[in-house]
C-alpha cells in the first residue's frame, strides 16, 4: 500500500501551540545536546557520590550520563534509572532512547519508546533517527502523524531525507505541503533537506525554486543545490553559474564538498581549462590532499583525455586513499592495472565490485586473455562473479577477446537478465561477426524486454559487419527505431548513418545526419566515416572542418575516418598535416591504427621504403594493420623483395593467418614464379593453415519479418540441403534458356 495516500493534508489538523510539558522536554533535551562530549565532571562518579550519602538522584544527571556513556556502563545507569523511577521523566528516557540508537543498539531503544506513555516529538525524531531502512522510516512518519504529534524541522529534514534516499516523490511533494502549512518551510534546515529531495528525484527546477525562495541560505543550502545540478548530468553548465555565485556570497565556505561538485561540473561540461583552474583553488585552500576531492580531481583528468601522468600526480600525493582512489587509477593506467590491484590489497583496501568491473573492463580493452580468465577466477572465489555488473562485464570481456562460447555460457548463467546484459551478448556477437548469433539474440530479447537505444545501435552494427544480410532487414530495424522515437538518438543515428553506408546509400546516411537535431561526436564521426567508406574526400575534409568549428573534438575514430580519405585521394601532404595535427593540435595521442593508416597511404602512393622506415617508428614497433597494409602495397606496386621480408614478419606473428601467404602466393603468380607458389600452398597445408571461407546470407523470412539463412559454397548442413540444390539447379537452366532466347531476339532470330 503507497503510504503518502495515507498522509492526508487535507485532513491534517496539527496543533498551533505545545504545552508546557513538552516544550520544557524539548527545550532540555536541546540544551543538553548542546553539551560537549568533554563534560567538567563525571556523572558516574557524581552518581556514585550520591548514591553513598543516600541523597536522590537528580534526573538531569542522569540523563547527561546517558549523554557522556553507552555499552555497558549505559546499561547500568539504565538499571539504576529504573530502579530509582526516573524513567517516568521524559527527558530521561529520550537521553536513554538516543544512547541506544547511537549504540547500534535499536530494539533496546523501541522497547524505551514503547514503554513511554506519551512521547513528545523529540522520542518521535529520536526513534526516527535510529532507523535504517528507508521503508520502516516512512511508516514510522504516517504513525506519528497520526497520532497528532507536531513535526518539527528535525522530523521534516529527517523524513526528507528518506524520501531522498527512495526517491519517492509523491511522498515529498505531500512533506513539502505540510512545511508550508505548518510554517516550517521558511527553515533553513528544512530547506535543504527539500533542495536534496528534489534534486534526487530529477526535479532541479523544484529545488532551484526552493533555493530562491529561502530567506537564510548556509553553506549546505548551497553544496545542496550545486550537488544536485551536477548529479542531473544535464546541468552542469548551471552548476558552474552557480558556483561563481557562491564565491561572491559573503559568509559562505567553499570546503570539499563544494569543490567536488565544481569539478564534476567541469568534467561533464569538457572544461578542462576551467577543472584545472578549479584545482589550483584547491592547492590554495589546502584540501588537495582530501581523498574526496582527489578522486574526482584524478577522474577529471582521465576522462578528460589528459596526460596520465597529471592523474598519476594526484595519486601519489594522496595521504590518504580509498576503494575509488584505487578503482579509479587501475582504470586510467591500464597498463600497469594488475601491479595497481596488487598496491591496493597491500595496502589494505578491499575492492568492492565496481574494482573488479574496472579491472575486468580494462583486461578486455587491453586484450589480455590469461589474465583475463585469472581475474573470473578471483571474481568467483570472492563470491562476487554472479552480481549482474561483474557478469555483464565478463560478457563484454570475452567476446572481446573472442571467447564467445565462454561468453554465451556467462550469458545464459545470468538468472535475472536486465537490458544490458541481453545488449553486451548481442554487441559481443556483433563485433565478432556472428550476424546470425545476434538476430537470434535480438529475437529473444523482443519476448522478454524493451530494446533500447544500445540494443539498436548493436543490431546495426551487426547488420552493417556482414554486407551480404539485405538491407531491408536494417530498414526494418529503422521503421521500428522510428516507432520508439529513438532515431535521433546519437548511438541510433550514428549506427544507421554507418549501416547505410556500407549497404551503398550514402544519401540515407545524409538524410539521417540531417535528422538528428543535436549533433554528437558519434554523429559527426559516423557521417564523415561514411563518406570516407564512399572516398568521397571533398566531403570528408568539409565536414571534419564543420565538426571542429562546431566545438565537438574530433577522437581517434574521426581521424582514422579522415586518414583513410587522404589516403584512397592519394592526398599524402594532407595526409601527414591531420596526422601531425592530433597530438599537436587535438592532443589525440595515435593509435597503432593511425600509424597503418599512414603506411598505407604512402604505400597505395608507391612510397615504399619511406612506409616500412615509417612503420619501424611505431612505438611498440610495426603491428599486425601496419605490416598487412605494407604487404598490400608490395603486391600493388610488384615489389616481392620488400613483400618477402614483410610476409616473413608477418608469418612469424600469426602464423595460423591465412592472409600472408593468400597475398605472397598471389604476388609470385602474377611474377610466373610458379615454383614459390607452390612452396607457400605446401607451407599452409604442412602449418594446417586453411583459407578462411567466404559465406552468403539470404533472407527467406516475409516482408514484415526476417529470418537469415547463412551458407558457402558446397555448404549441404542445411537439412534441406538436397532440395535446395535441386532448386538451384532449375533457377540456373531457366536463366540459361531465357539468355539463349534473349541472344536470338537480339539477332532477330
Amino acid at each position: 500500500m503507497q503510504r503518502y495516500r495515507a498522509l492526508s493534508l487535507a485532513s491534517a489538523s496539527l496543533p498551533t501551540g505545545v504545552c508546557l510539558k513538552s516544550f520544557s522536554s524539548l527545550h532540555l533535551h536541546r540544551l543538553l545536546d548542546e553539551i560537549p562530549q568533554r563534560v567538567f565532571f563525571n556523572p558516574i562518579a557524581t552518581i556514585q557520590e550520591r548514591l553513598r550519602s543516600q541523597e536522590p538522584l537528580d534526573p538531569t544527571l542522569v540523563a547527561m550520563a546517558f549523554k557522556a556513556y553507552r555499552g555497558k556502563t549505559g546499561s547500568q545507569i539504565h538499571k539504576l534509572a529504573l530502579s530509582s523511577g526516573l524513567d517516568s521523566f521524559r527527558f530521561v528516557s529520550n537521553s536513554l532512547m538516543n544512547m541506544y540508537s547511537k549504540s547500534e543498539s535499536f530494539d533496546l531503544a523501541r522497547k524505551v519508546f514503547d514503554d513511554i506513555p506519551e512521547p513528545d516529538v523529540v522520542s518521535w525524531n529520536t526513534v526516527l533517527s535510529g532507523l535504517t531502512d528507508g521503508g520502516d522510516a516512512l511508516d514510522f512518519i504516517l504513525q506519528m502523524h497520526r497520532a497528532g504529534i507536531p513535526f518539527d524541522a528535525v522530523t521534516f529534514s529527517k523524513a526528507l531525507a528518506f524520501t531522498s534516499d527512495l526517491q519517492d516523490l509523491e511522498f515529498g511533494l505531500q512533506l513539502h505541503s505540510l512545511t508550508v502549512k505548518s510554517g516550517f518551510d521558511s527553515d533553513t534546515f528544512v530547506g535543504n533537506a527539500l533542495i536534496t529531495a528534489y534534486s534526487r528525484s530529477g526535479c532541479v527546477e523544484e529545488a532551484k525554486r526552493v533555493f530562491d525562495e529561502m530567506a537564510i541560505k548556509d553553506s549546505i543550502s548551497w553544496n545542496a543545490l550545486l550537488s544536485g545540478l551536477t548529479q542531473e548530468g544535464d546541468c552542469a553548465y548551471d552548476a558552474i553559474l552557480v558556483f561563481f555565485q557562491m564565491l561572491k556570497e559573503d559568509g559562505v565556505k567553499i570546503d570539499h564538498v563544494a569543490f567536488v561538485s565544481i569539478i564534476s561540473a567541469c568534467c561533464q561540461e569538457g572544461n578542462l581549462e576551467l577543472g584545472t583552474q578549479v584545482h589550483c583553488s584547491v592547492v590554495k585552500v589546502g584540501l588537495e590532499t582530501h581523498v574526496s576531492v582527489s578522486n574526482v580531481l584524478m577522474s577529471m583528468y582521465y576522462k578528460q583525455g589528459s596526460n596520465i601522468d597529471k592523474v598519476k600526480r594526484v595519486f601519489e600525493d594522496m595521504k590518504e586513499r580509498n576503494v575509488i582512489t584505487w578503482t579509479t587509477m587501475i582504470s586510467a593506467d591500464s597498463e600497469n592495472s594488475i601491479s595497481l590491484f596488487n598496491r591496493m590489497r597491500l595496502d589494505d583496501v578491499l575492492p568492492n565490485e565496481v574494482t573488479f568491473v574496472a579491472l575486468i573492463n580494462v583486461l578486455s580493452d587491453e586484450k589480455l586473455p590469461r589474465e583475463g580468465q585469472m581475474m573470473h577466477g578471483m571474481c568467483f572465489m570472492s563470491g562476487i562473479a554472479a552480481q549482474l555488473n561483474v557478469s555483464n562485464s565478463l560478457v563484454t570481456m570475452y567476446a572481446n577477446l573472442g571467447f564467445v562460447e565462454e561468453s554465451n555460457k556467462i550469458f545464459k548463467s545470468i538468472e535475472h537478465k536486465e537490458i544490458i546484459s541481453w545488449n553486451a551478448m548481442i554487441s559481443g556477437y556483433a563485433q565478432n561477426r556472428l550476424c546470425e548469433e545476434a538476430l537470434e539474440t535480438f529475437s529473444s530479447l523482443l519476448l522478454h524486454s524493451k530494446p533500447n537505444q544500445y540494443t539498436f545501435g548493436s543490431i546495426l552494427s551487426a547488420i552493417s559487419f556482414v554486407q551480404t544480410v539485405p538491407l531491408s532487414y536494417g530498414q526494418r530495424c529503422h521503421s521500428c527505431i522510428v516507432k520508439s522515437g529513438l532515431n535521433t538518438d546519437k548511438y541510433v543515428s550514428g549506427a544507421l548513418i554507418d549501416l547505410y553506408a556500407k549497404h551503398g546509400g550514402i544519401n540515407d546516411s545524409q538524410k539521417v545526419f540531417e535528422e538528428t537535431t543535436q549533433r554528437s561526436l558519434i554523429t559527426w564521426t559516423a557521417i564523415i566515416s561514411a563518406y570516407a567508406k564512399h572516398g568521397r574526400y571533398e566531403n570528408v575534409m568539409s565536414l571534419f572542418e564543420d565538426m571542429v568549428k562546431s566545438g565537438v573534438r574530433p577522437d581517434h575514430i574521426t581521424f582514422l575516418a579522415v586518414l583513410q580519405a587522404c589516403g584512397c585521394k592519394g592526398m599524402v601532404d594532407m595526409g601527414w598535416h591531420v596526422f601531425n595535427s592530433m597530438l599537436d593540435k587535438h592532443m589525440v595521442e595515435p593509435w597503432p591504427e593511425h600509424y597503418a593508416c599512414m603506411v598505407d597511404m604512402l604505400g597505395r602512393a608507391g612510397r615504399l621504403a619511406e612506409a616500412e622506415e615509417f612503420s619501424k617508428r611505431m612505438p611498440k614497433g610495426p603491428g599486425v594493420s601496419a605490416l598487412q597494409s605494407l604487404l598490400g602495397a608490395c603486391r600493388v606496386h610488384g615489389n616481392v623483395e620488400m613483400g618477402e621480408r614483410v610476409a616473413k614478419v608477418l608469418m612469424d606473428m600469426e602464423p595460423m593467418e591465412s592472409g600472408a601467404y593468400v597475398l605472397m602466393s598471389n604476388m609470385y603468380a602474377e611474377k610466373g614464379e610458379w615454383e614459390n607458389v607452390a612452396k607457400i600452398r605446401r607451407g599452409m597445408r604442412n602449418r594446417g593453415v586453411k583459407k578462411e571461407i567466404g559465406f552468403s546470407w539470404v533472407d527467406v523470412g516475409a516482408n514484415d519479418s526476417i529470418h537469415m539463412h547463412k551458407f558457402s559454397s558446397d555448404d549441404k548442413t542445411h537439412p534441406s540441403s538436397e532440395e535446395i540444390y535441386r532448386m538451384a539447379e532449375c533457377l540456373g537452366f531457366d536463366m540459361k534458356n531465357q539468355e539463349e532466347e534473349s541472344d536470338m531476339t537480339m539477332f532477330g532470330i
